[in-house]
């Protein structure tokens, strides 16, 4: 087919929907597989189907999507991104749609150049408007039938893109040439060659240069940091405003998780507090120490050194000893 430039042996994929009339449909397949032979093959998808279809990336080097009369099929951003992945590298796409000539903000029907910007975005290169044409009765019949939408500003307009001839993923070598040293000294060198910088214009390198002397001039206005700050801004927070409203609540004052704002720490010196006042105490103070910094009175005499904080029982001989 001379319109869409579909040769033999090629894969082609014909889309459509609930508007699209049967027999027409039946009658564009026949006029593909005519011309595509045994070597291709003509696939037919519905739209609404066509995001679970099992089609690999890079499958058909022909799409057609809403070319047949009578149809009123809208193009989403996603369909036009599930056709743009089945399309092989260098593949096309052709599509027909009612667009609005009114600049209307509905969010169902695009205008051309939206629909024209929408398959730019789907990854599709080389996108044109190929043609405009008013819609028959059968197809404002349609647009209003399937899609619930009237308006007496739509046009049907014909679209088509290509993709790129690379696939998404694909790696290519960059061969780069760098100029050498041409000195003979220089051949058995293990130095790097720097390629040949090329010249620069003194005047565009200097309206993009600062010098210290450019920093003196007069016109400059230079801001003292200092300045930027007010009074309240040097003065220390309180600890107590920095803490979060639910950390230490409750009957027993307890640090949340990762706690930030010195509660923790806080607790943490308490604690440590609680435990020095616990330790026995005594007239010299050394008694946990040992014997040899024990009283002769000492009730702890004889007994090894023990820890700060550790419990310490004595018997009653002990005591009456003492």
């Amino acid at each position: 087919m001379a319109d869409f430039g579909i040769s033999a042996g090629q894969f082609v994929a014909v889309v459509w929907d609930k508007s699209s009339p049967t027999d027409a449909l039946k009658d564009l397949v026949v006029k593909l597989q005519a011309v595509t032979g045994r070597e291709g093959r003509v696939s037919v998808e519905n739209i609404t189907q066509l995001l679970q279809s099992a089609h690999k990336e890079s499958s058909f080097d022909i799409l057609l999507s809403g070319v047949i009369p009578g149809s009123a099929i809208l193009h989403s951003a996603e369909i036009l991104a599930e056709m743009a992945r089945i399309l092989r590298p260098g593949g096309r796409l052709f599509l027909r749609e009612p667009v609005e000539t009114a600049v209307v903000d509905n969010g169902k029907v695009k205008t051309a150049a939206k629909l024209c910007s929408a398959l730019t975005l789907s990854g599709l290169v080389e996108v044109k408007e190929l043609q405009q044409e008013s819609l028959s009765p059968e197809e404002i019949q349609s647009v209003q039938e399937h899609l619930g939408y009237h308006s007496d500003s739509l046009l049907s307009v014909q679209v088509t893109g290509k993709k790129p001839n690379f696939e998404v993923g694909s790696s290519s070598q960059l061969k780069l040439s760098i100029a050498k040293r041409s000195s003979p000294s220089e051949l058995f060198s293990f130095r790097c060659l720097d390629p040949v910088k090329p010249a620069v214009d003194p005047a565009a390198a200097k309206l993009w240069t600062l010098s210290a002397n450019d920093m003196e001039d007069d016109s400059m206005d230079l801001i003292d940091s200092d300045e930027l700050l007010d009074p309240e801004d040097l003065k220390k927070p309180d600890p107590a405003s920095l803490r979060a409203p639910s950390c230490g609540e409750g009957k027993k004052r307890k640090a949340c998780k990762n706690c930030t704002c010195g509660l923790a720490e806080e607790l943490e010196k308490e604690k440590s507090r609680e435990q020095m006042s616990s330790q026995p105490k005594s007239a010299c103070g050394n008694c946990y120490l040992g014997d040899a910094f024990r009283c002769a009175s000492c009730p702890y005499l004889g007994m090894p050194a023990f820890k700060p904080g550790e419990q310490v029982l004595l018997s009653s001989s002990n005591l009456s000893d003492a």
